[in-house]
């Protein structure tokens, strides 16, 4: 920018004197001295340019490494040709429709390897040590007889697996090489949101690409154990794997999704940040595989209305919907409806937050917990177990017909309640409750339907029909109504408004 500064001021100088000369000409008055002056020029330090990232790029380049998957037995039949797997991956993994053409391949047949190996995609990568071990995605080696990696030298290495984790998208793989230049791993904590961002990686097949943006966002939800640094980095087909570097050079992220409605980039794109990356990673090296804690609880989110009728205040924590039997939280005294506001002294402020912290604790930890039930706080301890594969939702037994009850309160919400029988109480696993009928009117509205079971109103525990109506006598009836359901294994919450 001092260039340009010395360059304006003579031609404002120049201008200004042509000015006066024109003026003098036509017999007009010479201007005061004060209109004469030449405007000032802002301090450089006001004025900011555009980031030069050449300097980076010769610092990180090195350290980035192109990923190519072999195949060894085709997948395909007799003169089909085989579609390019990292585009049918990118089409999976952002539920863009696959263009007409492109079939996806049939599942995985043992075969009696070809001679010689097939292409199967191409990905991005970057060194970690300088004794060849690599970082990448783990779909971009999902499923690979064969990994080459290609040094930005253009000497290549086949590659082994040394450990790959589906659920945060990270995978470690080791070349036989000495003497290679490693990333420097940033602090994510100092990221800010629009800060300046570059990505190396290989688009496409087209190794050592350089395109850079701004930090969009930082925690954006999009998986389950992963907050996402959001950008506006163009990312494509082939950049996966490959690092997010800030204007200190050092990696902050993994590229590894982004969002589009036409199968290429529309500039949002996400990374995973390199601390969640690394503690993966620092497991996969160790034993190859990420161990990670479970409580046993299903969870969701906690509405506003939800968390105002019923005195939480603030919509926080995550609302425990369902509690697997003999699991560390049953053996805890977790209950359905509970929400969960604080784990390990951490605030819980987003349901998603508590399968992370739960998640990075170590299998056998006793933690505490602290869950808000029927208008107080109460204090748990709790023994962590290790995650187990997800199981199939069990479906309830279908309830057996009882009388219904509708009362004029009853009425009022559209709500027609059973007695539950005793097999229900068993199939359910609770001591009290009443079946929803019929729902029509305010509770339809508020979502309840038949065959829903009710376990408590306003904060208190309804055994039945009988305690629901005495309940309600003891509310406005101006006041929406908080109600507490099962359905199926599931508890979750609902307000009912009566019509006016």
């Amino acid at each position: 920018m001092t260039r340009s500064h010395t360059m304006r001021i003579p031609l404002l100088s120049m201008l200004t004197t042509a000015a006066l000369v024109v003026g003098g000409a036509a017999g007009l008055a010479a201007p005061s001295t004060a209109a004469a002056q030449v405007p000032t020029v802002p301090p450089a330090a006001s004025v900011r340019g555009l980031p030069d990232f050449t300097d980076l790029v010769d610092l990180v380049g090195p350290s980035v490494v192109n990923i190519r998957t072999l195949e060894r037995a085709s997948k395909e039949g007799p003169g089909g040709s085989a579609p390019d797997e990292q585009m049918l991956e990118f089409f999976r993994r952002f539920g863009i429709p696959i263009p007409p053409g492109m079939t996806p391949r049939g599942p995985r047949q043992e075969r009696p390897p070809s001679e010689e190996a097939q292409p199967r995609g191409v990905g991005s990568g970057f060194i970690l040590s300088a004794d060849g071990l690599i970082m990448t995605n783990a779909h971009v080696v999902d499923g690979a007889d064969e990994l080459i990696v290609t040094l930005p030298d253009k000497r290549e290495f086949k590659a082994k697996l040394v450990g790959a984790d589906k659920r945060t998208d990270v995978a470690v793989v080791k070349i036989e090489a000495s003497g290679l230049t490693a990333v420097k791993i940033g602090d994510i904590n100092r990221l800010r949101v629009g800060e300046w961002v570059m990505a190396i990686g290989s688009p496409f097949g087209l190794e050592n690409t350089v395109t850079a943006g701004i930090v969009s966002a930082k925690q954006r939800d999009t998986g389950d154990f992963l907050p996402f640094i959001q950008t506006d980095v163009a990312i494509n087909p082939g950049n996966s794997g490959g690092p997010l570097i800030n204007m200190r050079g050092e990696v902050v992220g993994i590229n590894s999704q982004i969002y589009s409605r036409s199968g290429g980039f529309q500039g949002i794109s996400f990374a995973i940040p390199i601390d969640e990356a690394v503690r993966v990673s620092d497991q996969l090296r160790a034993t190859g595989r990420v161990t990670r804690g479970r409580i046993g609880v299903q969870i969701d989110q906690v509405s506003k209305d939800v968390a105002e009728s019923i005195g939480l205040g603030q919509p926080k924590g995550a609302l425990v919907r369902g509690v697997e039997p003999n699991s560390p939280a049953a053996k805890a005294g977790v209950e359905p409806g509970d929400i969960i506001v604080k784990f390990d002294g951490k605030e819980i402020d987003k349901s998603v937050d508590l399968p992370r912290l739960v998640g990075n604790t170590k299998p056998g930890n006793k933690s505490s917990m602290t869950v808000f039930r029927r208008g107080s706080q109460r204090e748990l301890s709790i023994i962590v177990a290790e995650l187990e594969p997800e199981r199939p939702e069990a479906k309830a037994a279908a309830p057996e017909p009882t009388k219904p009850q509708s009362s004029n309160a009853l009425q009022a919400l559209g709500l027609s309640l059973a007695e539950l029988t005793a097999a229900e109480k068993k199939e359910l696993n609770v001591k009290g409750g009443v079946r929803v009928a019929s729902a029509e009117g305010p509770a339809a509205r508020a979502g309840l339907r038949e065959g829903d079971v009710i376990v408590a109103i306003a904060n208190t525990e309804t055994a039945n029909v009988k305690e629901v109506e005495a309940a309600l006598g003891k509310i406005e009836k101006s006041k929406p109504v908080n109600v507490l359901f099962r359905r199926g294994e599931w508890a979750q919450y609902a307000v009912i408004r009566a019509a006016r």
